[in-house]
């Protein structure tokens, strides 16, 4: 009975060499995906991030017009790679409502006079509060809601310009 107490050792380390390897094998996902696809936004009303421009609520999203939520921060270099996308996004017709992660409102004017300004509208979420109330892993992000207030679409990571087309055609189905 003594003597297989010697191996056990040694078959809990194959084991475990086994599941790392097994590990290893499987495709790499490394993005969170939001919980929330297919789910309401929840209740929001979030200040202006930027004097001049109106804040972001909820109600903003519930007036049958469907739109793209970006999240977004003036420190965040994947966001300045977008503003072009988001940019050809707001010439094909999409509205685009902005919530500015933990920026100030200094940074966030400086950012659009350098970058363009998509916006129509920017809510400032100072503790990320309404980001990972949508299941947003990170900045940039962009979210297509429906008209309901609904979210139907996630895009992780920043737009680009082979991104366009497709999110123009996610929000246009999910106006009809």
């Amino acid at each position: 009975m003594r003597r297989w107490t010697l191996w056990l050792p040694l078959a809990l380390f194959t084991f475990f060499v086994g599941l790392a390897a097994y590990q290893l094998t499987q495709p790499k996902d490394e993005f969170v995906h939001s919980g929330m696809l297919g789910k309401p936004l929840p209740e929001f009303d979030m200040r202006p991030a930027l004097e001049g421009m109106p804040g972001a609520s909820l109600a903003d999203f519930k007036d049958g017009q469907p739109k793209l939520l970006n999240i977004w921060a003036s420190w965040c270099l994947p966001c300045i790679a977008e503003a072009p996308q988001l940019e050809a996004l707001r010439a094909g017709g999409a509205q685009i409502v902005g919530i500015a992660v933990r920026d100030k409102p200094e940074d966030v004017s400086r950012f659009l006079e350098t970058h363009g300004n998509p916006y129509a509208r920017i809510g400032a979420d100072d503790l990320s509060e309404l980001q990972l109330a949508i299941g947003s892993s990170g900045v940039p992000e962009t979210f297509v809601i429906d008209g309901n207030g609904v979210i139907v679409h996630q895009h992780i990571g920043d737009v680009r310009e082979s991104d366009v087309p497709k999110l123009l055609e996610i929000l246009q189905e999910a106006g009809q």
